[in-house]
């Protein structure tokens, strides 16, 4: 009996507990209800905003696993999404331009200052390839100097579509401000371009570039406007060209390249242009070139030979222009380079040689044979700092020259070149010209050169 009253008190007192928190129950329920609308309402904004990013995103391949509802899956955080689109549009401000086709394009370069020294012989050059003879109107008496951004480099490459069969198509294109004069007559001028169509083993190109039987050069800060060693063995000479080439692997650690091309030559290279009008401006040449390349861990060697074959038309005769090469690169170790290359031929002119590749003899249009090159020694020091040392020279035949043209054009200097950033590079560099003229005494011209290049 006991018990059942205390049971029966016990409900009352919960009846009456229970109505007197009623009210603020009903408060409760109200807030819960409002909290949900409001949830409902995000959801149904969030659905939509998912479905205009999807609209403008390319529609993804389906997976496999299964289909998750999206109050499942929560989006990815807002910080991670923002820091992802920064890094992409950090990407793209570094690397790529607008194109009005949506190809990507990148811009390259080099911002190259260089301050020089020249001796008595310069010509009023800046840095000169061949010593004037004494007495010429652009022969100066006494050494000078100066500074010049002229020799700055400003390039872009194009990454083109793909190709049937796996190929792609590149382009390039670089152009310097070496154009005109000094002083304000500077221009821009075209120095290479390329555009090529490369598969696995093949590439098919147009380009104004060097010749193929010469693609080496030495490494200086100091002649960048031309190539280096320019008229001292070095038949650098841009010109457009049409060209091939095939790569076959021999090995995983061997291989060969050929190439074939048809290259324009220049006629002014003959030294005939201004006293013969009848003298065709251009002629097309035929170049080949057979490398071998062969690796074993940092050592490397590649020797190719080449050939140059074409014809200049003056006084209604036809003058051969014969060119055999050999260029090599030989790395017995990882920090020494040993590159170069040798030719032998008549009428080099017309490719980049000495500007004297015909001569006219009692009527008669005579071939100037010529002998000559380059090498070059490379010491990495550091990551940071190499050393080369490099020489040339064109020695063209005395009996095929007229009294007063140069039988022999010698260079060879030697520079430091210190990296002081990722981008940022200088160098010192110390060179001389010899130029030996038949009848006459030869001449010598020392060159200074320091430079600041940064690169982009």
């Amino acid at each position: 009996m006991r018990k059942l009253s205390c049971l029966l008190f016990a409900v009352c007192a919960a009846r009456s507990l229970s109505a007197q928190q009623s009210p603020e129950l009903q408060q409760v329920i109200q807030r819960l209800d409002r909290l949900e609308a409001q949830n409902r309402d995000l959801m149904e904004e969030i659905r939509a905003l998912r479905q205009q990013l999807a609209a403008g995103q390319p529609t993804p391949a389906p997976e496999a696993a299964p289909q998750t509802s999206e109050a499942e899956t929560p989006p990815r955080p807002i910080a991670d999404r923002v820091e992802t689109a920064e890094r992409r549009i950090a990407e793209l401000d570094q690397s790529k331009i607008s194109s009005e086709h949506r190809l990507p394009v990148s811009l390259t370069g080099m911002l190259l200052f260089n301050t020089f020294l020249n001796g008595r012989h310069s010509g009023a050059a800046d840095n000169p390839t061949v010593v004037p003879p004494i007495g010429g109107q652009a022969s100066p008496s006494q050494a000078s100097g100066g500074a010049t951004f002229r020799q700055s480099v400003i390039g872009l490459k194009v990454d083109g579509p793909d190709l049937i069969g796996g190929g792609k198509l590149t382009g390039a294109v670089y152009m310097d401000f070496f154009g005109g004069g000094t002083g304000l007559n500077q221009t821009v001028r075209l120095r290479v371009a390329t555009l090529d169509a490369t598969w696995k083993n093949t590439t098919l190109g147009l380009a104004f570039d060097k010749p193929i039987i010469s693609p080496r050069e030495p490494d200086s800060l100091a002649q960048v406007g031309v190539s280096p060693l320019t008229a001292a063995g070095n038949l650098w000479l841009w010109q457009p060209q049409v060209r091939v080439e095939q790569r076959i692997s021999l090995t995983e650690q061997a291989g060969l390249r050929a190439q074939f091309g048809v290259y324009q030559t220049a006629e002014s290279g003959t030294g005939l242009s201004t006293e013969y009008p009848d003298l065709a401006r251009a002629r097309p040449g035929y170049q080949g070139r057979f490398e071998f390349w062969a690796k074993s861990g940092s050592s490397r060697i590649e020797i190719a030979p080449g050939f140059h074959l074409s014809s200049t038309r003056v006084l209604g005769q036809s003058v051969p222009s014969r060119i055999a090469s050999i260029d090599w690169l030989i790395r017995p170790a990882a920090r020494v380079d040993f590159t170069g290359t040798f030719f032998q031929g008549e009428n080099t002119g017309v490719i980049g040689g000495l500007r004297q590749g015909v001569t006219i003899m009692n009527g008669q249009a005579r071939a100037v044979r010529a002998a000559g090159g380059w090498a070059q020694f490379t010491f990495r020091a550091t990551p940071r700092a190499s050393l080369n040392i490099y020489a040339g020279q064109e020695d063209d035949r005395n009996r095929d020259l007229n009294l007063g043209a140069i039988g022999k054009n010698q260079g060879y200097g030697a520079n430091i070149m210190y990296r002081l950033g990722s981008s940022i590079l200088t160098s010192f560099e110390a060179s001389q010209v010899r130029t030996t003229y038949l009848g006459s005494s030869t001449l010598v011209n020392p060159h200074y050169d320091l430079a600041f290049a940064y690169l982009f």
